[in-house]
Formats: C-alpha cells, structure tokens, sequence
C-alpha cells in the first residue's frame, strides 16, 4: 500500500542552456553537471540556488551512448561510436580544461609517462583510452573506490583506479586491467558496482553477486577463464533447444518467475567464473565470488502492449556509510568512510523493487506506480520516478534499515526508529510534460522533457525476443535534431524545511487520532534521520537544524505513541528519551483537562511516566504535576502508586494527597507491607511519629524487609549519581539499625544494590568519609558473613572485617556506635567464626582490657582465624599494624603461626611471653603427628630455662612437671630415660620414671 500525500518536496527550477538536445547527462560530483550531445560534452557549474552557468565543453572521439561520472578521482567515463564501432574512454583532470580548443593528452590505460614532467602537463585535460576485445554495453563506477566496470557481452572488466606518481607534488590518474567476470547465459543491459558488490540486470533478470577477498580462495580465481557445469543452467539449455524448434511468431515462451536470495541464487543457471588478468598473485583484489540475490519476472502477455513494458531499468546501488553518533560533528567524503550498508533498486514499468544486501539479503520495500514508469533514481531519502508526463516522489526506508545495521540499542527502551516494514508513501506527483529522462545528485533532480509525440519504435520484432538471455544486439537509433525539448534542474527543498511542512501536514490528523498521523511523523522522522546519515551533502550549519529537526520529531513521535490507542504505545519511552524532553516537560504537553473529563489515561504515558519514575532522573517535578501523576496512576495503575511516591521526582508532592490516595487503594492484590511502608514513610514526612510507629509496627520485620525489597527507595535513592539515604533511612538508623542492615543485606541478596553501592550508603548515611568506616557497616559486612555469600565475596569480606577489627585494635578505637552482634552471637549463628582456642583465654586473661568493646573486636578476630573458611596466609598481610607488644596482638599472631602449623616457634614465644599457657597450648595442639614435640621441643626448652632460673622460674617448674607427666605415659622407659637430662636430679624425675616402668603392669 503506497499512502499519497500533496507535499512540496521540489523547490525552485532553472532551465540548463545546453545548445544542442541532450542525449547523455549525469550529475558532476556537488558542483557539475555533465551534457553530452553527438561528440560535445559541456560541463555546467551547479552551486545552491545559483543560475546554472557554462564551465567548459570539451570534444569527444566519438558520439557519446553511457556516460558516468566518478566522485573518486573526479573522472567522467564514456562509450562512445565512432565508425560504428565503441570505444570506451575516461576523461581525467576535466576541471582544467579553460577553452574547447586547449591543448589534450591522449594516452592509453598503463602507458608510464617517460617525458620529462612539465608544468603545464597538470593544467591539461587527458583522454584515457582502455581497449576492450568485445564492445561495452553498460558502465558503473564505484562511489567509494573510483574502480569501473564495463558491462560487455556474456562479461563484465573490472578497471582499477590507480595512480602513477610522477613528482612529489603531482600524481597522474590512471586504471588497471584488474578482474574480468564471465556472466555466462544472461546480456547486460545495466550494471551497478559499489566496493565489490556486482549488480547486473538484463531485460527481465536480475543478479546480485559480492566480489570478496579472502585469500583462503585464492584457487578460485583462474588466469584463463574456466566454465563450471552448473545442472540448472544444462537444464535451461535443453528447454531452449527443445522449444526452438516449436517457437514461432505465434508463440511466446515464458520462464516462470523466480526469487533466489542467498546460497540459493547459485542454483539460477547463469554460470559465473573469475579471470585474472596477468598481475601478480599480490595485486588480486578479488578472489572469488558469493551469489547474494537473483530475481526473474515473466511478463504479463494478456496486458501486453509494447515491447518496452516488459522491461527493466533504473539499476542502482545505494551505499549507506557509518555515521557513528547522529550527534559527532565529523563530515567526511565517501572515500573515507566505511560501508554501513547497501540497497539495491531496479523497477519494472508498474512497480519498483527496494532490497537490502550487505549483512542479509531481505527485501524492504515495493512500489507500486500510478500508471507506467519510464526511470528512476534513488536517494538515501527519496526516490524519484519520471512517467510520461509526471515526476513522482517516494519515500525509502533506507535510513530505517542502516539504523537498526548501525546502533544495537536500537528498538529497545533506549532508542526507536520506525519500521522498515512501514508502508512507503509519494510524497508528491508533480506535472512535467514529455518527461524521458533523469538523473540526481546532491540536492537537484536533473530532468529531460520533450514536447512533441514519442517516435515510434524501432524495432518490431516478436515480444519473444525481449525474454531470451541470448539477445545480444543493441539497435542505435541516430539521433534527430527536434524542437520543444528542455533539461530542468529542480532543486529538493531543504530536509528541514520539508519536515517542517510534513509536521504541518500531520497536525490535521491528530484530533481524530489517527494511523495516519503516526505515519507521516514517522516519514518526517525518517527523513531527517536520512539527511543526518548523509553528512556529506550538509552545507556548513545545517547539521545543528537537522539534529534540532530530529530531536522535535521524536517528541511529535512520542506525543503520539503516548496518546493514541495502539499497539505500539510503548514506543513512547524510548522516542521521548530521543526527543532530550525531560519528566515536566512531557508532563506540561498533556491535555490534562481532557484526561481528567474521561477519567481514561492512555497506555503510552501512563507506560513513560512509570519507566521514567523507576529510573534515577535528576529531576523534581513541581507540586502541581507531582499531584498529577499520582491523581494518574491512582486511576489507572493503583499497583504502581506505591512505586511512584517513592520516586525521587514526586518528593514534592503533599503528603496528605498522597496519604488520601493511598487509603483509597484496593489492598486485594498489592502488597499491602509496600503500601505500609510507603504511609510510615509519608508520616515521618509529615513529622507524625505516632503514625509512622504505628504503621511500623503492624508487620513483623521479616515482612517489612522484604517490603524493603520490593521498593529500595524507600531507603536509598540516587541523585547525580550519588548514593542519597531518605528520610527513613535516617529514622530507622536510630531507632532500628538491626532491621537496617538485614533490608540493605536483603536488597543485596536480591540484587537490587550493589556491594560497593550498599558500603557507600551506609558511609553516607553515618556522615562518615571515605576513608572511616562506621561501625553500621561493620554490622552490614557480619551480616554479610552471617549470611553465606558466594565464596569469592567471602574473601573480601573476610579482608575487609580482619582489617577494619587490626584497625581499631591497634589504634585502640572504640565503635561509634553499640555493635549488634557480639562474638558469642557471631559463634553460634556462623559457620565463618570458629570457637576460639581454650590457650587463647589464657593468654590474654593476663591483659586486664578497659573496655568491653575493645575486648569484642579482639574476640571477633581470634573467632575468625580460628575459623575454617579462610587461607591464613593471606590474612597475615593485614595484621601488621597490630603489634606483637601487646597481649592482643600477641595472642592473634601467635594463633596465625598456630594455623600455618610453626608450632615450635609458638612454644618459644610463649615461654619467653606467657609460660603459664604453654601446658594448655601444648594440651590443644601438640596431638597426633606433633605429639612428639612434647619431648622433643617442649621438655628440653623447660629444663633449660630451669637452669637458668629468673622470675618465672615457678612457671617453668609447675609446666615441667606437667610435661614429664604427658611424656611418662607416651614413652617406654628406655625412651623416657633417653630423653631425661643427663645432669638432671634424680630425686626430681624418679617419681615419674617409676609411673613410667609401672603402666605396663597397672594397665
């Protein structure tokens, strides 16, 4: 379905005083235009709104037939008869060409030019000559590369454009011979080339190849040309030889039609194969060939009128290039680009065919005519048909399809575009009378009118000949000097101005809330998106308009999707996050005074208001709307009003309108410990401490974390990108942190806050700095632990607790606030906190501590490395700061070495420390494989330190005596005696060596 519109997308029009009737014409580049007619080109300058003015006009060898002009390199091509043979030439360094009889540089395609390089040599025009064995048909030059290829019977060459380099100041333009592609079974009549993309169409057919270059395939490019059986194309032969013999001129035979996308488009019967030219392996560009589309139409023989109604024409390809952002400010050429995207467009006389074919071959759009069409020209933004009497102006979805190839965000809740499967509209049929030709460039739509009657055909041959692949002769018709001719020039409005009229346009449609207000705002958003794709066309400033033109649009786009009833009212969210409108200026575009009349809110605002109040906007909106948007939400979406007065953006709304709405709600289905939640937050907002406790105490703790869970704002909001406690926040810290720190930890768990987010709440919430940490998060991270978190937040957990307890210990740093659990609630509710040591007691019951607190941290650091969770060598680094001086620290470094199993050097450090909790650390961990240090170790440090006497001379005594103990019963008597000291008293050690010689008889 084509939508007609009357929109004025032509603009002001000017008449090219040529001399003599055109026959060939194409556009120059931004600034030219090229005229051919017999052996004369004249070049015409083309600037804005200016007159066109002669810039020069130069001969040809011959009478020109195709004419193309290449913006890389700035070269025009030409095939041109002389003597009723072609010839094909390129005309290079043309802009310097000053008056039709200057001098010319004739030189054929690879000639080195060995003369000495001379001044004026620069200054001239050289006509390029590039023989070829078979006559050209059909020409195309590339947009991006500047490489040619010529269209010859059953082949296609392929030129290369290189440079010959002949000072350091001048390169001389020159081609190469690189590629020919045998196109076995089908003529060209027309051919598009774009960086290795092949386009070729006969009369009813229609192949789309990709020259590619991968070196791994090097063995399919021959240096002489090769067939390959191909079974269809057999199969097509056969069906030929056997119905030639039946065919006559009362007969037609038609191929049925046929649609090959793909791999599949290799089974169309037309052999293709690559012949290299005799360059080094080292130069081949091109190595073999991938099949991406082939198209064959039958004709409608009851309809049939003339033999050019069963034609194609108007084959192109449209390069679409990255852009990056809509908004970067970079403007380069399409040589340095990189391709983003490729369309291909042929047409029968009644209807137009659109494809895309770079990452998937897919048609998009089809185009049905008004009445027969004569040519076509496609733009990124229109395409432009010529009947007999009328030029046409079609929307494309080229813009639409590079988009979506181009930003993966598109079509999410982010960013929008309008659908490529979007009817295509004409935008205008505007009266020309005696159209027969057109072309385009830049901004201008080059036509060609002739007044007088259409001459009759040449040829009258049976309609048969016109669907055979084995029509090879090309009639030229001489040309004859006629009056009532023109060559126009119209020139396309500005992208913007034209928006404007179609933003203009649509404003009929929006009372009655149409479709079709949504569809002509989607073609003037699709428009200006096209224009900002296509940034080497905008004139200098332009780019701003457009990109204000594209932001109006997407606010026009959302306006509708929020306020018409469609199934795509979603759209809303991410056209008004395009649009840069924020909340309050959405808000202020709704006709509230009608909502409020049909009590009925359309899905597309009420579904952008909600997605916006969910997100952490830096902004508040007034009173006033804030009332609104609850009024909203209460009417239409009641489950949601808790969510949305917990939105940082309605915190201006009053509370009593607030509370009002929310003890209207229909709890049957809400969670009513949200809607609880939510009164006591607006009653502490109101100073009401009686209600808030009331509507606190109505649900069990459990119930209100999770409540907690259900909505985090309730207790952490984001302003700029900064953690913000709320209010309740605040409360609940004073008066219930327990209930805190298990919503925060539940919030975790559930992952609607992040690790470092939840630290930096609580650091905000206690008015601390980076650098402290609250005793709150303390609680948080034993919380945490309590909790059993996967094993590699464990570690950091453990990290983080070890350091912040060494901290305060050593620094001898009292919590700021009470702690919630202590070490025996840590024990007994966590697996992480081990029982700590019964020798550990010992050792520090010699330190009498001040504070109990002081005591909770060291308990709750001896819990953890007595625990079984964590690698003792890791947790060493972060106990430095804590001293050995001090029974504190001695008693937690003494435990690590006691985990890392350095049993003997705790045995001397307690000796010379705290002899008195040698026996308990020696009963604890001196057992089974270490057993042997009793005697080993233990006994001989004893008697030595005996010896020696001093103050603690007792404690030696009282802990030898425990050890003789322990060894009489372990060792036989021999051994035992072994180990006794050989000056020791015997009185003193016979006791135990008669216990010794006596076990054997008392057991």
């Amino acid at each position: 379905m084509v939508h007609l519109y009357n929109l004025h997308p032509f603009g002001s029009q000017q008449v090219v005083p040529c001399k003599l009737e055109p026959e060939q014409f194409c556009g120059g580049g931004c600034d030219a235009l090229f005229v051919a007619a017999g052996c004369k080109v004249e070049a015409f300058a083309v600037t804005g709104q200016e007159l066109c003015q002669p810039r020069c006009a130069f001969s040809t060898l011959g009478r020109v037939l195709r004419m193309a002009y290449s913006e890389a390199g700035d070269y025009l091509v030409a095939i041109e008869e002389k003597n009723k043979a072609m010839f094909l030439r390129a005309y290079v360094n043309w802009r310097s060409k000053r008056a039709e009889n200057s001098r010319v540089c004739i030189r054929m395609i690879g000639h080195n030019v060995e003369a000495p390089f001379r001044e004026s040599f620069k200054d001239q025009m050289s006509i390029v000559e590039m023989p070829l064995s078979e006559a050209p048909l059909c020409i195309s030059c590339c947009p991006v590369k500047g490489d040619l290829l010529v269209g010859c019977t059953n082949k296609l060459v392929l030129f290369s454009l290189t440079y010959q380099v002949i000072n350091e100041e001048f390169s001389m333009l020159d081609f190469e011979r690189s590629l020919i592609i045998h196109v076995d079974n089908i003529t060209p009549v027309e051919i598009s080339f774009c960086v290795g993309y092949v386009a070729v169409m006969s009369d009813l057919e229609v192949l789309i190849l990709k020259l590619e270059s991968d070196s791994k395939n090097r063995e399919r490019v021959n240096h002489q040309p090769y067939k390959t059986s191909n079974p269809v194309k057999q199969t097509n032969e056969d069906f030929s030889n056997e119905t030639s013999q039946i065919e006559s001129d009362d007969f037609v035979i038609c191929q049925k039609p046929m649609e090959l996308l793909g791999e599949k488009s290799e089974q169309c019967g037309i052999s293709v194969t690559l012949e290299s030219t005799g360059l080094a392996d080292e130069k081949i560009k091109y190595f073999h060939i991938r099949h991406l589309l082939y198209r064959r139409f039958t004709p409608d023989i009851s309809f049939y009128v003339s033999s050019d109604d069963i034609r194609f024409h108007s084959l192109q390809l449209l390069p679409i290039y990255q852009t990056g952002s809509l908004t970067s400010d970079e403007k380069n050429s399409p040589q340095g680009k990189e391709l983003l995207s490729l369309f291909c467009f042929f047409s029968l006389p009644h209807m137009g065919y659109l494809y895309m074919v770079v990452k998937s071959v897919e048609l998009i759009s089809v185009y049905q005519y008004p009445e027969k069409s004569q040519q076509a020209v496609l733009t990124p933004q229109f395409l432009h048909v010529i009947t007999r009497n009328n030029l046409q102006c079609f929307t494309v979805r080229c813009s639409a399809a590079a988009a979506r190839e181009e930003d993966p965000y598109m079509d999410t809740t982010l960013k929008a575009c309008p659908p490529v499967s979007m009817d295509v509209c004409a935008l205008r049929i505007q009266l020309f009378i005696g159209l027969k030709a057109i072309c385009h460039f830049k901004n201008h739509v080059v036509l060609l009118t002739k007044a007088d009657p259409e001459a009759i055909p040449d040829r009258r041959e049976s309609p048969r000949r016109f669907l055979s692949r084995k029509d090879t002769s090309v009639k030229i018709k001489p040309p004859v000097a006629e009056a009532g001719w023109s060559l126009y020039i119209v020139n396309t409005i500005s992208p913007v101005q034209l928006y404007k009229e179609m933003v203009d346009y649509s404003n009929t449609y929006k009372t009655v809330k149409t479709q079709s207000c949504i569809h002509l705002l989607s073609e003037a958003h699709l428009l200006v998106r096209a224009a900002l794709m296509d940034t080497c066309q905008l004139q200098p400033g332009e780019k701003a308009e457009l990109l204000e033109a594209f932001k109006e649009s997407c606010g026009h786009l959302g306006d509708c999707y929020s306020r018409l009833d469609t199934q795509h009212s979603h759209l809303a969210l991410p056209y008004y996050k395009m649009s840069g409108l924020s909340l309050a200026e959405v808000l202020t575009r709704v006709d509230w005074a009608a909502e409020y009349e049909s009590q009925k809110y359309e899905r597309g605002l009420i579904f952008y208001i909600n997605h916006s109040l969910c997100e952490n906007l830096d902004e508040e909106l007034s009173e006033e709307l804030a009332a609104k948007v609850v009024q909203m939400f209460h009417v239409a979406e009641p489950k949601q009003l808790p969510h949305i007065l917990c939105s940082p953006s309605v915190k201006n709304v009053n509370p009593l309108t607030a509370l009002s709405c929310l003890r209207k709600l229909d709890t049957r289905g809400l969670s009513s410990v949200l809607v609880t939640l939510t009164k006591a937050a607006l009653a502490l907002k109101m100073g009401d401490l009686d209600m808030h406790r009331s509507e606190m105490k109505s649900h069990s703790e459990m119930k209100l974390v999770c409540g907690f869970i259900l909505e985090p704002r309730l207790l952490i909001q984001q302003r700029k990108r900064q953690i913000v406690p709320t209010e309740l926040a605040v409360h609940l810290k004073e008066t219930q942190p327990g209930l805190l720190v298990a919503a925060v930890l539940g919030l975790q768990k559930n992952n609607k806050i992040g690790i470092e987010e939840a630290d930096s709440f609580f650091k905000v919430l206690c008015g601390k700095d980076e650098d402290t940490i609250p005793q709150l998060l303390v609680d948080f991270w034993e919380a945490q632990l309590v909790a059993c978190l996967p094993d590699v937040v464990l570690q950091e957990l453990c990290y983080k607790l070890i350091s912040q307890y060494t901290w305060r210990l050593s620094k001898r740093q009292l919590p700021d606030t009470t702690p919630l659990r202590t070490s025996e609630d840590l024990i007994n509710a966590c697996s992480h906190y081990g029982l700590i040591y019964p020798w550990v007691h010992v050792l520090i019951s010699s330190d009498s501590l001040a504070n109990k607190n002081y005591t909770e941290d060291l308990s709750k650091l001896q819990s953890l490395i007595c625990g079984p969770s964590f690698d003792i060598a890791s947790i060493v680094p972060f106990l430095e700061p804590l001293s050995e001086d001090t029974v504190a620290g001695l008693s937690v470094h003494v435990l690590c070495r006691t985990r890392l199993k350095e049993y003997e050097q705790c045995i001397d450090t307690l000796l010379e420390r705290c002899p008195e909790a040698v026996i308990p650390y020696a009963n604890h961990e001196l057992k089974e494989e270490n057993r042997t240090l009793w005697w080993k170790k233990l006994l001989p440090e004893l008697c030595q330190r005996i010896k020696c006497g001093g103050e603690k001379y007792q404690f030696y005594l009282s802990s030898l005596k425990e050890t003789l103990s322990v060894v009489a019963v372990d060792l036989e008597l021999r051994d035992f005696l072994n180990v006794l000291p050989e000056d020791g008293t015997a009185a003193f050690f016979l006791p135990y060596l008669l216990y010794c010689s006596q076990k054997k008889s008392l057991t």
